[in-house]
């Protein structure tokens, strides 16, 4: 069973779930899935369409927003309209949860619902490093 880690009341990340994992998320509250891989990025790993099927038998919305490398402007501006809509909390899952992570501190920084000080502590706290990364975020993020 993976673990997943909570950044805040509304959002967790976790490393590859597995199509068990989605109905505890499920159980526990989860209104949605993101999966921030692209489909057969590993031989071993879930294929989307099994974890689409089981995140729609547990009544949760799941959407794709695969990337490598960096990260894509459209996936950024996605997860903030998906985080923004979403009733309950969101799963956002890759290999490690570091794209995850990546996606929904830049989403924030764009909509202006953190600033880049508090992603960098949420994300912190979830046991990610994110200071690489406070230029991107101080230049998505709103200014005063």
């Amino acid at each position: 069973m993976t673990e997943y880690i909570r950044v805040t009341p509304e959002f967790a990340v976790a490393g590859q779930l597995e199509p068990t994992d989605i109905a505890r998320a499920s159980s526990e509250g989860f209104a949605a899935v993101i999966v921030n891989r692209p489909d057969g990025e590993d031989p071993g790993q879930p294929r989307e369409a099994e974890m689409k099927a089981a995140a729609e038998a547990a009544g949760m919305r799941f959407v794709s927003l695969p990337y490598t490398g960096r990260t894509p402007p459209g996936v950024v501006a996605e997860t903030a309209a998906l985080l923004d809509e979403t009733k309950g909390p969101v799963l956002a899952y890759c290999r490690t949860g570091k794209r995850s992570i990546m996606a929904w501190a830049l989403a924030q920084a764009l909509s202006g619902a953190r600033r880049p000080d508090e992603i960098i502590a949420l994300a912190a706290r979830a046991g990610y490093d994110l200071q690489g990364a406070r230029g991107a975020l101080d230049t998505l993020a709103p200014k005063s």
